[in-house]
């Protein structure tokens, strides 16, 4: 599918996904090369417990994500690879769509969006199996994410948050600006981390926390230049080197 396609059919999702069988779904998620669990979401859909993370260790994945935005493109291209390459656990119980409130929320909060992009945001932040303890510094804070995933209002900050989104979510910039009804233009680049680091966290979803464990031993195998000991602010996700933009 070609770049104006592939828009033209995110928005479509974005203003009636009931229209959209999953047999489409699925072929869309092929052509576009995004995540099934996500277009679910975009479509405003419940994900079906197969497309979950199973339940897993909020520390290791943290550990994990972490260790991953410090990789350059060579070694994320080769941890995706790897956590690609390594199997789901048939037995493995699968994370449950949690309640209204939890991760993300205290009852002292209001209640998420149930619907348009905020909605799609909280979803595929699970979809990864993240909290906002477990999601790395991608230029965002704790603060906003939770206003982005409780409602989602087009605004002067509109254009930062997404350009911080790709991130975490390792969309690319003219199909996340696509899906959220806001104006894209090519010159844009992304804040944080580029998508490539997103593309490991959403290849990773299936794994189970002794996976984990095992892929952030072969990050450390990738990288032995990982900072230990203390605490480093997260990487830039070497954006200037991304190829999306060479």
């Amino acid at each position: 599918m070609e770049l104006p396609e592939r828009l033209a059919a995110l928005r479509a999702l974005a203003a009636d996904g009931s229209t959209f069988p999953p047999s489409q779904l699925a072929f869309l998620a092929d052509e576009m090369d995004l995540p099934l669990a996500d277009l679910y979401a975009a479509a405003g859909r419940e994900v079906p417990a197969e497309l979950l993370p199973p339940e897993r260790d909020d520390r290791t994945l943290r550990d994990f994500a972490y260790a991953v935005s410090h990789c350059d493109h060579g070694q994320l291209a080769a941890i995706e690879a790897y956590v690609r390459a390594l199997p789901p656990v048939p037995d493995a119980r699968r994370q449950a769509n949690p309640p209204p409130f939890v991760p993300w929320f205290d009852e002292a909060e209001l209640a998420p969006d149930e619907g348009g992009f905020a909605a799609f945001l909280l979803k595929a932040f699970r979809n990864r199996g993240f909290s906002t303890d477990s999601i790395p510094f991608m230029g965002l804070s704790r603060s906003t994410i939770v206003g982005m995933v409780r409602t989602w209002e087009s605004d002067r900050h509109s254009k930062y948050q997404l350009l911080g989104l790709t991130g975490p979510l390792g969309w690319p910039l003219p199909e996340l600006f696509a899906l959220a009804g806001e104006p894209w233009s090519p010159e844009l680049r992304p804040h944080s981390p580029c998508r490539h680091t997103g593309r490991v966290y959403a290849a990773a979803a299936h794994l189970t926390t002794e996976q984990l464990t095992a892929a952030a031993a072969e990050v450390a195998r990738l990288r032995t230049d990982l900072p230990r000991g203390v605490w480093q602010p997260v990487a830039e996700g070497h954006v200037a080197e991304c190829p999306d933009f060479g």
